[in-house]
């Protein structure tokens, strides 16, 4: 900590120089280039943000679809913000337990509301590589370094490193980090005399507000500063022992405020209905692989895409991926910084997370090793057991970012030929990273039945709409999609979220509605292409299920996958559909209305 205060008062000495428009003038031309990279980045969805889906990972862009409708509908309609009740009819969606980002979504409304979700999902994508790359360049420029050269380095690597570009794929929560850097800082900055109350209550306040954002970074960030201040008072622990009371006093501030604001959200989150446990997944299933480390991301200009699908769970958790050089250097930064107490600290705090990232056992090149790893201690805590376990590695990628910002500055004063070996050492970890656009795809467009308004005519808002194939985690993105662009003004069964698997008896996470006999003989159709045999039985048991979705029509989405199959399942079982607004429609409004519970 003495070497960061030591640069810390620096820094503030050279607030009230003559330099000061110089500075503003290097702030501006970070920020410009981090929002051009942030731009190129997502270039291909911008050409048309609604008619277009990333293609890496269009669940998950369907899912933030879906949230930023939600805030338009908090903002324009009067909708509960921690509840929703136009997805997964008639239990509706526990919003507190999904990343509802509504520190997003609802100041994103009126972009929403005139323009359409897909316009704030894409401006928000973009912001938040940039914001997130800008944060960091301001906290270390104003804080921890003397160049804005470095800082700029930092927040390039912060902003836009694999594992960000990587969660640029539909994630708008993991790339909206800019509340971070400024948390981090804040928490620094309480063992000062006298921040006890202005300090705690600053922090306190971006707590809340990262709770809307993302609850997973926090945590990550929780857990890095914890391993970050225990490094830190074994190896200083004189120093440590002297800042411990202002920082212990101005965390219990911040606490006790954060909690008082967030005590009806969370306790709404992790006991309201629709709360769930753990996740549908072990937590081997997604651990980052050692081999990562030097390894390119698919998106990084020398990424191949075979081979790191051998090292990475899917092209939204590209975590690591430093490249050989980049991981040199990286290690070279704390070689560079080894007298630095905090940066061995760091450095440490890295370490930890990465390996606890890494899961139960050791992982190499996608063969897992067998090897256990400490992380299998802890994998059933509480808490610990809602989060992906690769994204830990989310922190190290960040800290290596931070580690070449403060090395680039320390080398300033070593000779000019260390400089220019460290320079070239820049260029080659840096240039192999740089990001490519995220792929695309056309997504199904909304028929007539949407933009001519003639779903009006039948579907009434205590009914249902139905589309087929009916909205999952991977299959009916469609029709999830459409409820999003139709700004939720209809409401529809299942879909993609997180919610219990079968409630009451088991509320483990799941990422689908409970089970029904329609939901999987529909499902089973779209993926294997029969054309069951119903019986009585099966059209009583399909109506019974249309009568607890509170079904007005079953639509059917113009080229599905197995379209035919589904097409004469559907008419087997309800008769000819109609074909109204682009798309084939069975009316079932003379099914009864179960009441309202």
């Amino acid at each position: 900590m003495r070497a960061v205060k030591e640069v810390v008062e620096n820094a503030d000495s050279r607030l009230e120089t003559p330099a000061a428009p110089r500075r503003s003038r290097a702030d501006l031309w970070a920020g410009l280039t981090y929002l051009v990279l942030a731009l190129l980045v997502m270039s291909r969805l911008w050409r048309d943000p609604n008619g277009r889906v990333l293609a890496n990972n269009d669940d998950d862009h369907g899912v933030f679809l879906f949230m930023l409708a939600h805030g338009e509908r908090v903002l324009f309609h009067g909708d509960n913000p921690f509840f929703s009740d136009r997805l997964n009819v008639p239990d509706g969606v526990n919003m507190m337990a999904n990343t509802s980002v509504l520190a997003l979504s609802l100041p994103m409304a009126p972009v929403t509301h005139w323009f359409g979700p897909g316009v704030s999902v894409a401006l928000l994508l973009t912001l938040g590589l940039a914001g997130t790359a800008f944060a960091w360049y301001w906290v270390l420029s104003r804080h921890l370094v003397t160049s804005r050269v470095a800082a700029w380095i930092g927040g390039l690597w912060c902003g836009f490193a694999p594992t960000m570009v990587s969660h640029a794929n539909g994630h708008v929560n993991f790339v909206s980090q800019w509340v971070l850097p400024f948390i981090v800082w804040q928490v620094l900055r309480l063992r000062e005399p006298g921040r006890r109350w202005r300090g705690g209550v600053i922090l306190g306040l971006l707590i809340v507000v990262q709770v809307f954002i993302n609850e997973e970074s926090l945590l990550f960030t929780a857990l890095a500063l914890g391993v970050f201040v225990v490094a830190y008072a074994l190896m200083a622990p004189a120093r440590a022992r002297s800042e411990a009371r202002p920082l212990l006093a101005g965390l219990g501030v911040a606490a006790g405020l954060s909690a008082a604001l967030l005590a009806y959200p969370l306790w709404y989150q992790f006991f309201a209905p629709g709360n769930y446990h753990g996740q549908p997944f072990a937590p081997d299933d997604y651990a980052t692989d050692l081999a990562s480390l030097v390894g390119f991301a698919r998106q990084s200009l020398a990424g191949n895409a075979e081979l790191t699908r051998q090292m990475s769970v899917s092209s939204t958790e590209d975590n690591m991926f430093f490249g050989p050089v980049g991981f040199l250097m990286v290690v070279a930064s704390v070689v560079v910084l080894w007298r630095s107490v905090a940066a061995r600290a760091l450095a440490v705090s890295a370490l930890v997370l990465l390996v606890a990232s890494m899961g139960p056992r050791l992982v190499v090149f996608g063969h897992q090793t067998g090897f256990p790893l400490p992380f299998g201690l802890i994998s059933h805590v509480p808490i610990i057991d809602l989060v992906s376990v690769t994204r830990f590695a989310m922190v190290p990628a960040t800290i290596a970012g931070l580690l070449l910002a403060l090395a680039t500055d320390r080398m300033r004063t070593v000779s000019p030929r260390g400089r220019r070996w460290w320079q070239v050492g820049l260029v080659l970890a840096l240039v192999p990273l740089f990001p490519k656009p995220l792929p695309v795809v056309e997504g199904t467009p909304l028929p007539p039945l949407f933009t001519q308004g003639t779903w009006r005519q039948y579907v009434t808002d205590d009914r249902s709409l139905v589309t087929v194939p009916l909205p999952e985690v991977t299959t009916g993105r469609a029709g999830m999609r459409w409820a999003a662009l139709n700004h939720l003004e209809h409401r529809s069964p299942r879909g993609y979220f997180m919610g219990p698997v079968n409630p009451p008896v088991d509320d483990t996470g799941s990422w689908n509605a409970p089970r029904r006999f329609t939901s999987d003989l529909l499902w089973q159709v779209q993926a294997y292409g029969v054309r069951p045999r119903l019986t009585g039985a099966d059209r009583e048991r399909i109506t019974a299920d249309l009568v607890h979705w509170r079904a007005a029509v079953v639509v059917l989405v113009p080229g599905s996958r197995n379209e035919g199959p589904l097409l004469d399942t559907l008419t087997t079982a309800l008769g000819p559909p109609r074909q109204v607004g682009g798309v084939q429609l069975w009316d079932v409004r003379s099914l009864p209305v179960p009441p309202q519970e």
